[in-house]
């Protein structure tokens, strides 16, 4: 986050303090600040919820003090004896403000120095027991099996932090390792179930196809969490798009609601994946390597041809930094975050919360659920039914035998 205040500006990041683990949230946080999280060593990146997370018995508070010296840290901790702190806050007043009435902000006072031996436990990170032999035999697999490159990466991150985390090289690890390493993503880390069951892919994958070591084919899966998606209503659909003035940002969210897209598929559309004569969307290589098409909405056809005419369109439809590339996921998350915050909308919503919404107010207007599946390209219908749970019984129809008792 990056709060501004008369006569200053600052970079602003939250520590939560919760049992064994830290969290880290991200709310517009820039690369660096990710970068730097990644150095400590001792974490892990829940994608799911958008948070950093750390073992809080690796990391301590004056690693972070040394680490993110550049930024104004809010660490919260209701256990401790001051559960909120804020630290490296810096302020210069400018001109004028030392009216009569004004008193100087008084700056926090500076953390304890550290003895010789605390700043060389500080330097230390937990050793890579990953060696690149390994690392290479896990690559050579994956391309052999055309995994896509999102998968591979999640592949190679698990597997280096399970082998970090335990302090073993893969020849070391066991079927009780594993399952200790599981426990600590969940104890710890505090990982969603979605999380912990990539990492256990991800080791099946390493330790059955490359060691050729079945130690992990009697490890359970985490159990799912059912739980419902958060549907935004069409008015408030409407105020999340009239609070965007930026053209290109209001398209992006316009595109991702009218076609019911994930975010990585917005971000990387092309004008030739564009057939405004047939009011269709192109997706190429979608979740699972699927080609499929879905719907484009006459109202965003029409912004579609007047944003064309203001800019010119290259590659792609929503380039980035350098416009070689398309817009990054984080940056597409990021426009939703902020048009949802001055909408005024105080649901737990991410952009994914958009195709939610694509698919219940297509089912609420009679839409068949085949045709909704086909749209939004899930391999199980039984994915696609879950919005039956959350549209609006009155639109489907459905009353309540109390109702009818009187008949």
């Amino acid at each position: 986050a990056y709060p501004s205040i008369r006569g200053a500006s600052m970079k602003a990041a939250y520590f939560f303090f919760e049992g064994n683990s830290i969290r880290v949230p991200f709310l517009g946080i820039d690369r660096q600040f990710f970068d730097l999280l990644r150095s400590c060593g001792g974490g892990i990146w829940d994608r799911d919820r958008r948070q950093y997370v750390f073992d809080r018995r690796i990391i301590k508070k004056e690693t972070l003090d040394r680490v993110f010296s550049a930024y104004c840290r809010v660490l919260v901790d209701k256990n401790a004896p001051i559960p909120l702190e804020i630290r490296g806050f810096r302020y210069t007043p400018s001109a004028g403000e030392h009216a009569p009435g004004l008193r100087p902000l008084k700056l926090p006072v500076p953390p304890p120095s550290l003895t010789d031996a605390g700043c060389i436990a500080n330097a230390q990170k937990l050793p890579d027991k990953f060696s690149l032999h390994w690392q290479k035999k896990l690559e050579m697999e994956l391309h052999a099996r055309k995994y896509s490159l999102p998968t591979m990466r999640s592949y190679l991150y698990y597997n280096r932090a399970l082998c970090r985390t335990l302090r073993k090289v893969p020849e070391e690890i066991t079927a009780e390792n594993i399952k200790q390493y599981l426990a600590h993503l969940d104890q710890v880390l505090d990982l969603s179930t979605s999380s912990m069951n990539l990492a256990l892919s991800a080791i099946k994958f390493f330790y059955g196809e490359v060691l050729k070591k079945d130690i992990a084919h009697e490890q359970h899966r985490p159990h799912r969490d059912k739980r419902l998606p958060v549907i935004f209503s069409k008015s408030e659909i409407e105020r999340i798009l009239g609070m965007e003035k930026n053209p290109k940002h209001r398209l992006l969210l316009m595109l991702a609601y009218s076609s019911g897209l994930r975010v990585s598929e917005v971000v990387a559309l092309k004008k030739e994946h564009i057939d405004l004569a047939r009011k269709t969307v192109f997706i190429r290589s979608g979740k699972g390597r699927k080609d499929r098409f879905t719907l484009l909405s006459s109202r965003a056809a029409q912004f579609l041809t007047d944003y064309c005419s203001i800019y010119t369109i290259g590659t792609w439809l929503f380039p980035g930094q350098p416009a070689s590339h398309h817009l990054s996921i984080r940056s597409a998350q990021n426009i939703f975050d902020k048009a949802v915050q001055k909408a005024g909308i105080e649901k737990d919503v991410s952009i994914h919360s958009l195709r939610h919404a694509f698919a219940t107010h297509l089912l609420e207007t009679g839409t068949d659920v085949r045709y909704i599946q086909t749209l939004l390209g899930h391999a199980s219908l039984r994915t696609t039914e879950r919005y039956t749970h959350v549209a609006r019984r009155s639109v489907l129809k459905i009353q309540s035998p109390l109702d009818t008792t009187g008949e």
